[in-house]
């Protein structure tokens, strides 16, 4: 009806200003699919948003890497703490934290990524998902990259 359709894209309106990466137009074809399949708007709107936070390709808030069903994600945060690795194939380790959540990160010396400071903010993509002592935790590999949104350009020095 014209009155979902309006819902839909108001909704869809409010959902892209909060989803990075994702337009209105997007948005609002998951959401009308989700109505049209029988899902209350309120209902789609939350299936919708979970859905789009959790997709390849975006950061994922920490607080939801036990939902990701894949084994690489991408996230951003800052180092909360750093301590000494307890194998010699470790470079880093330490605890990554958002406003959602906190996980363990693993940094192998084999990924000859560059070093993390606690305090810093950083975004990791491509970290290898995996669990230790029952919690979701992040290895960065050979295949991660890791970016430091607050760090000078050297060319802007």
């Amino acid at each position: 009806s014209q009155d979902e359709l309006a819902t839909v894209n108001t909704e869809a309106d409010r959902l892209a200003t909060r989803m990075d990466g994702w337009s209105r137009a997007a948005i609002s074809r998951r959401l009308a699919e989700a109505v049209l399949d029988g899902t209350d708007t309120t209902s789609a709107v939350v299936r919708v948003f979970e859905a789009l936070q959790t997709a390849p390709g975006h950061v994922v808030p920490i607080g939801k890497l036990d939902e990701v069903n894949r084994k690489e994600v991408s996230i951003a945060g800052r180092v909360k703490t750093l301590w000494s690795p307890s194998h010699p194939s470790i470079a880093q380790v330490g605890l990554i934290a958002d406003e959602t959540g906190q996980t363990r990160v693993t940094i192998w010396k084999a990924s000859e990524a560059p070093w993390i400071a606690e305090g810093e903010h950083v975004r990791i993509h491509g970290a290898a998902r995996n669990w230790y002592e029952g919690r979701v935790s992040l290895a960065v590999t050979g295949w991660s990259t890791i970016h430091f949104p607050e760090r000078g350009r050297w060319w802007e020095a």
